[in-house]
C-alpha cells in the first residue's frame, strides 16, 4: 500500500513543494514544528533509511543539504536542525527544522498554526532562494 509520502509523489496529494529532482522531493511539514519545517524524501518508497542503497542515502543527504542552505537563508534561525525518526510514515524522511535553541526539535510541542497563504509564501521563498544558488 502506498505511503501518505508516495501519493504526494505522484501528485494525488498535494504539497507545499520545495525543491525536486528525479530521485527526491522536498515540501513543507503540514504539522510543522516550527516555521520553515521542511521534509526531504526520496521518491522510491524505502520505509528504513539504512535499508536504502548507498547511492539513493547519500544523494538524499546532498539533496537535504542544498534544501537546508535555503530554508536558513529564507527563515531566521541560528541552525537547520536534522532529523531522522521514521516511526510517523513508514517512506524515509528527513525533517529539517530552523532551530534556536535545542528544545525547538521537540516534536511533541504543538504544532506551529499556518495559513494555506503563509505556505505558500514560504515555499515559494524558498524555492527562489534555491534558484539564485543555481551555477
Amino acid at each position: 500500500m502506498s505511503t501518505i509520502f508516495t501519493k504526494i509523489v505522484k501528485g494525488d496529494i498535494p504539497c507545499y513543494k520545495v525543491a525536486e529532482t528525479a530521485d527526491y522531493l522536498a515540501f513543507l511539514d503540514v504539522r510543522p514544528v516550527a516555521v520553515g519545517h521542511t521534509l526531504v524524501i526520496p521518491k522510491k518508497e524505502v520505509d528504513y533509511i539504512f535499508d536504502m542503497d548507498d547511492e539513493h542515502f547519500a544523494g538524499l543527504h546532498l539533496f537535504a543539504k542544498i534544501v537546508a542552505r535555503a530554508v536558513k537563508k529564507v527563515i531566521p534561525c541560528k541552525r537547520i536542525g536534522v532529523a531522522v525518526v521514521g516511526l510517523e510514515v513508514p517512506h524515509t524522511h528527513i525533517h529539517l527544522i530552523p532551530i534556536n535553541t535545542i528544545g525547538d526539535i521537540n516534536f511533541e510541542k504543538e504544532r506551529v498554526q499556518i495559513t494555506p497563504e503563509q505556505f505558500e509564501k514560504i515555499a515559494s521563498d524558498i524555492r527562489k532562494e534555491l534558484m539564485h544558488d543555481k551555477p
